[in-house]
């Protein structure tokens, strides 16, 4: 996670944290995963800030994910595609709090991928979407959009 988060988990006695910075990457045991700029509030439980809130593009050398977190669309996403291959991105859709479908197209084709997990939608009604209208927006671009229902497993 960012830095503030990683630390603050920290104090709450999590053992295993490593806190980033946008643009910082970090290896793991399957591969490497790079801290991108997602914009959007970050406030932590007990009301202390929560640092720069952030996303990852994560590869293993053969396959690459982008997740976007709670973002809205930003020029910054345009960067991604220019340093990676994005296999697929999760991208929020729900609106009101993130981007909405037509922002999330637009972001899926910044970064390049052909395929969208949609996420942060349909939990409760602000964030309740048009799925057919939420398709088109990405169907227009020559974009698979994915609306996984809870519990449902999805192969990528």
């Amino acid at each position: 996670s960012n830095y503030e988060i990683a630390s603050w988990l920290a104090k709450q006695g999590v053992s295993k944290t490593h806190g980033m910075n946008f643009g910082g990457s970090y290896a793991l045991p399957f591969g490497r995963a790079k801290y991108v700029v997602a914009v959007h509030s970050s406030t932590l439980p007990d009301g202390s800030p929560g640092g720069n809130p952030g996303g990852f593009v994560v590869t293993n050398g053969t396959r690459t994910f982008y997740y976007a977190g709670d973002t809205a669309l930003t020029c910054d996403m345009k960067l991604i595609e220019a340093e990676f291959s994005v296999d697929f991105a999760v991208l929020p859709i729900g609106d009101t709090f993130t981007m909405g479908p037509e922002d999330a197209a637009r972001a899926a084709s910044f970064v390049g991928t052909s395929k969208v997990i949609g996420v942060h939608f349909d939990t409760f009604p602000p964030i309740a979407i048009n799925h057919d209208t939420a398709r088109r927006h990405f169907k227009d671009l020559g974009i698979e959009l994915v609306l996984p229902v809870i519990g449902e497993t999805i192969a990528l």
